[in-house]
């Protein structure tokens, strides 16, 4: 049977009718992934917000939102329009919290988001000459799953520390046997951490129920929680962190652009070397390279999308948008920007074409005038949904085949050495380098494809940088 007519130039254009979908569907699509999503409006000030370059300087929790919401904005748009598919974009999760916890505490804010620009720049060079695809092949498929589920505990661990539901344990060493603890003092005491414990709770159980936006809805709950307790209760605003839990003064407010264009393209060269910031840079390609190519693989699969040889329709385009967005992330110092995975929810409500993606992204926009909101929120009340996250993150160990030792080894160690050393850089490392050792231990060399042989060099230069430079000089 033919598909049936088109009814305007909009529906022809996004081909909407053709692809077996209608309007409603499309905005029903558009709210489910933008509800699912929005959390990334609190959760990237929080974690960006919450980190301290080399000299000691935060990022404004106000310009951060404002800045995550215009990029998620206009490059979901970019996505729809260009592109033709409802995958939505924004910062990226992980892509985050490397620029926060490894690549920020070793140069100026400024610097780190020069990376992630020449980190996109480079993905648009690899996506225009083809050899993303090279690349992504040369990484085994166990690896590439053991670095998400690695960044998910990583994430995680970040949001307990956040919390307070974890702590160092204090004091000189050697009076104690473990370096953390739970709570402050071995036990949990106080009303933010009882807030957090609570917001766990309530996310898990309506993510168990399959409700929409679960993540979202924890975030605003927990919120509302901890300003009614933050009320009544006695309190020091230091027991919260950064993030005190109370009204603003004003709900709308003009947004605040103050960090766009705030980034200094070649100044980590200074500040950490060659070699460190190519393994930096590396860090941020896998991370771009791996979770967009399987985003945008799965959503299009479950719309239905793939072609008979299991193509995605316009990738090479959907790529560069993808690759652009990092570039955009970076020069408005939100981190890179990526595809999200969370566009499956707007497929679940029906949306197969980028129409969808025009009421995710307006609703981003809208979000622009609201930023006083995303100030409210303290830690406790955002780390639950970093813990579920790590859980989404995490889901991917089951594809593993952890009865095979040469695969299962390195995927072991690159989930385990990523939260133990707090460093998302050291787990893919130890996954590659140890990759590599067994296959040539085992006399299968030639399986590891010349790329990988390459970056396992790399890394062993960057685990032996200190005796190296000892030898130098």
């Amino acid at each position: 049977m033919p598909p049936a007519a088109a009814s305007n130039g909009i529906d022809r254009f996004f081909r909407i009718t053709e692809r077996g979908s209608d309007f409603g569907r499309e905005i029903r699509g558009g709210l489910a992934t933008f509800f699912t999503m929005a959390y990334i409006l609190v959760l990237n000030p929080i974690i960006l917000g919450g980190a301290e370059d080399k000299y000691g300087h935060h990022l404004s929790h106000t310009q951060l939102a404002t800045a995550t919401a215009l990029v998620a904005c206009v490059m979901t748009v970019i996505m729809g329009v260009a592109g033709n598919l409802p995958l939505a974009l924004a910062a990226g999760l992980g892509l985050n919290a490397v620029v926060a916890f490894q690549i920020a505490p070793q140069m100026s804010w400024d610097d780190a988001m020069g990376v992630v620009v020449l980190e996109g720049l480079i993905i648009c060079v690899l996506v225009l000459t083809g050899l993303r695809e090279a690349v992504m092949h040369a990484i085994p498929q166990p690896l590439k799953q053991a670095i998400s589920v690695g960044i998910g505990l990583f994430i995680a661990f970040i949001g307990f520390i956040d919390a307070g539901f974890v702590t160092r344990i204090p004091g000189a060493i050697g009076e104690s046997s473990v370096p953390v603890q739970m709570g402050g003092d071995g036990q949990l005491s106080g009303w933010p951490v009882l807030v957090f414990c609570l917001g766990v709770l309530l996310t898990i159980a309506l993510m168990a129920r399959g409700l929409k936006g679960a993540i979202l809805i924890g975030i605003v709950t927990t919120t509302v929680l901890a300003i009614a307790i933050n009320e009544i209760a006695d309190i020091k605003p230091a027991a919260w962190g950064l993030t005190v839990p109370k009204m603003p003064d004003d709900v709308v407010a003009s947004p605040d652009f103050g960090l766009l264009g705030d980034f200094d393209l070649f100044g980590a060269w200074n500040e950490v070397g060659a070699l460190t910031l190519v393994l930096i840079i590396f860090t941020l390609i896998l991370s771009d390279f791996f979770d967009t190519m399987g985003t945008v693989v799965g959503v299009t699969n479950e719309a239905g999308l793939l072609d008979a040889q299991g193509n995605v329709p316009n990738l090479g385009r959907v790529l560069f948008i993808d690759s652009v967005a990092a570039v955009a992330g970076g020069a408005a110092s939100a981190s890179s920007s990526t595809t999200y995975i969370e566009s499956a929810a707007g497929v679940g409500e029906g949306a197969r074409t980028g129409f969808a993606n025009l009421v995710t992204g307006g609703l981003f926009g809208l979000a622009l005038f609201l930023t006083p909101l995303a100030t409210v929120v303290p830690a406790q009340a955002a780390a639950p949904a970093l813990i579920a996250v790590g859980f989404l993150m995490m889901s991917q160990v089951r594809h593993i085949e952890w009865e095979r030792y040469e695969i299962a080894i390195p995927a072991f160690l690159t989930v385990s050495v990523m939260p133990f050393t707090y460093s998302i850089t050291n787990g893919i490392g130890a996954g590659f380098v140890s990759y590599v050792v067994i296959k040539l231990v085992l006399g299968k060399a030639r399986e590891v494809h010349w790329l990988l042989w390459g970056t396992a060099a790399l890394f062993l230069a960057y685990f032996a940088i200190d005796p190296i430079e000892q030898l130098l000089t």
